[in-house]
């Protein structure tokens, strides 16, 4: 609890003590009166000044005057127990309100916890702790044990576990070696190592986390939107209705030659403001959506406001793109065909031919190979463009290459039906086999289809540049709806666009995808999804929601985690206004008291601000 909290706390208990030892007291007449105004005071003494200061700025229609006119007009009335109890009770809100709040920024103050305060740069032998912002591109870094990592970088030494949970929300550490990416606000566990950075502060994943959390409460939804609308008539509207059942009746009553009832009128009408009050509506709807967006974080999901939120909910079309979003995005050997000789001697053969090589399939060969290539034993390198590469390797001719440089050799081959790039290998002119390099895809690409249609998404659907035979492989095996390939970034936007003409006006899309290629499309969807942890940063500048563990199957959850919170806000909303109009109308025709008001102002606002606290708690979805 904050101190600004049990301040408030101290002041509810010692009015609630005064408010008990007074009803007990025999005290009568103008002692009364000032006997009550000391709880009064000491419970509302903020809400009368916020009062005065919304007249003096010209904010008069808000919450804090409804409450000074009907409390000052109950004390006036002699109604001093329940003008001292409205305040009372409203201040319990209050802090019912503060607390939920604060339990929801919890989640987001974790987040923020990832900030670095230094940066050790060596210098002279010895560490020295500089500021993140200072340290240039390209600089060697050292990372303790238990220390933050402040900035983007690949492992130059060392191996070590990396704690992610602040940005993943997943408990499992992750381990690190020589050469890995690691990316800032991640804290180290066990080893020293030494990272040389790859981005300066500002363009960190820690600093654009950040800025996303900070930026999130701007981009209201249609429902904080229409509920602030809401309120900016509604309230000016409640006054002049109190006003007028305060004056029409009684001047009604005189006209027609009876008594005027001044007091009655006047007591009904202030009753009739209590009850008005909108606190529920505009404290629990954005509290709700506020609640959703700090459930979410605590799962890895960013969601830069509650608008991108609400839509979610909505969404009926997904797209994805395949290499980096469904995909791992790296080349591995996950298929060895050979003929005529061993696995082995066929991958090293591979490996040999392919060994001064810098493409992605030859990297990929090599680590498959995983032993040292003694370079002595190869010579007469020769890139064969479009085709592949020979050399002479250890005594021996050999070929790899595509099915073409196959066909030139005058060599039978046939390239077999799978996902992949196939490297054909010929030996001293005979054919030994194939490897099949393969971009792998993600174990929990095929349970995010399943999660998204049983989440009731219409269709799932990948946009990639890849050749078909591999798209259409991939598509199957991850059980998607439709499948587009062989396109270039223009033309994903161009199918988005015709994607959105054919579905329902009411009906969402969104797009996830990792790419500095899928930032036009990101945009251009009626809700982007980035893949944080790797995906670049133009995909996450142009997104709306960001995973930061780059698992797909976190979408399915982020559509519950937003259907949820919808929920809830649609529950505070009904259950608001029902009560408030019965109360209302039950207020006007003098049955309900200044106790009911209570219930329909405060009751309501606690009853709907624990309602919202339930956007929090997303463990169970």
């Amino acid at each position: 609890m904050t101190k600004k909290q049990k301040k408030v706390l101290y002041r509810i208990i010692i009015a609630l003590t005064l408010l008990i030892g007074l009803a007990f007291a025999p005290v009568e007449g103008w002692v009364k009166l000032v006997l009550y105004l000391i709880p009064y005071l000491i419970i509302g003494y903020d809400i009368l000044r916020k009062a005065i200061l919304g007249i003096i700025h010209g904010e008069v229609f808000d919450e804090n005057f409804l409450m000074a006119v009907a409390t000052v007009g109950a004390m006036c009335l002699g109604e001093y127990q329940e003008g001292a109890a409205v305040m009372l009770f409203y201040q319990i809100g209050e802090l019912f309100q503060s607390y939920a709040v604060g339990k929801s920024r919890k989640n987001i103050t974790a987040l923020m916890d990832i900030r670095p305060d230094y940066a050790n740069i060596e210098v002279d032998g010895r560490l020295e702790q500089v500021d993140p912002d200072d340290v240039e591109l390209g600089s060697i870094i050292v990372v303790q044990p238990g220390e933050k990592v402040p900035l983007d970088g690949v492992v130059y030494e060392g191996t070590s576990t990396l704690n992610t949970s602040a940005l993943t929300g997943e408990s499992v550490p992750r381990d690190i070696q020589t050469g890995d990416e690691i990316i800032s606000g991640c804290v180290n566990l066990s080893g020293m190592i030494k990272v040389r950075t790859t981005k300066i502060f500002e363009e960190s994943t820690v600093s654009k986390i950040l800025d996303l959390v900070e930026n999130s409460s701007m981009k209201k939804s249609r429902s904080e939107n229409f509920i602030t609308k809401f309120a900016r008539y509604y309230t000016p509207f409640v006054c002049y209705a109190a006003l007028a059942l305060a004056l029409l009746p009684p001047i009604a009553n005189m006209i027609m030659g009876s008594g005027g009832n001044w007091g009655q009128w006047i007591s009904r009408a202030l009753t009739f403001l209590v009850i008005s009050c909108p606190c529920a509506l505009v404290i629990s709807i954005p509290l709700s959506f506020f609640g959703g967006i700090g459930g979410a974080s605590a799962r890895g999901i960013l969601v830069k406001g509650s608008t991108y939120l609400e839509i979610l909910s909505q969404s009926k079309y997904v797209v994805f793109d395949k290499t980096g979003t469904l995909t791992k995005g790296v080349f591995q050997v996950t298929e060895i065909r050979p003929t005529g000789i061993s696995a082995d001697e066929l991958l090293q053969y591979a490996a040999y031919v392919e060994s001064y090589s810098t493409h992605p399939i030859s990297k990929s060969l090599k680590d498959a190979y995983g032993k040292e290539i003694d370079n002595t034993k190869v010579v007469n390198v020769e890139e064969i463009s479009g085709h592949g590469v020979s050399a002479t390797v250890d005594g021996h001719d050999v070929h790899a290459g595509n099915l073409k440089l196959m066909t030139q050799l005058g060599i039978h081959a046939v390239d077999p039906e799978a996902a992949g790039t196939v490297i054909h290998l010929a030996v001293d002119k005979n054919y030994r086999g194939y490897i099949l390099v393969s971009d792998v895809i993600k174990e929990s690409a095929a349970e995010a289809i399943r999660g998204l249609k049983s989440a009731g998404v219409k269709k799932t659907i990948m946009l990639t540049g890849d050749s078909r035979k591999v798209a259409d492989i991939v598509a199957a095996k991850l059980g998607l709806d439709e499948v587009h390939s062989e396109l270039l970034p223009g033309d994903k936007v161009a199918k988005i666009e015709e994607l959105l003409d054919q579905k329902d006006a009411k009906e969402k899309l969104a797009f996830v995808g990792d790419g500095i290629n899928d930032a036009p499309v990101l945009s251009r969807a009626d809700i982007g999804i980035a893949m944080g942890a790797m995906g670049s940063d133009a995909a996450i500048e142009a997104a709306d929601i960001v995973l930061m563990d780059d698992d797909p199957a976190k979408i399915a959850l982020a559509m519950k985690i937003s259907r949820k919170t919808l929920r809830i806000v649609y529950q505070n909303i009904v259950f608001a206004l029902a009560v408030k109009l019965v109360c209302l109308v039950l207020g006007a025709l003098g049955i309900a008291n200044m106790w009911v008001a209570i219930f329909a102002d405060v009751g309501v606002m606690v009853i709907a601000v624990l309602n919202a606290t339930r956007a929090l708690k997303t463990k169970n979805l």
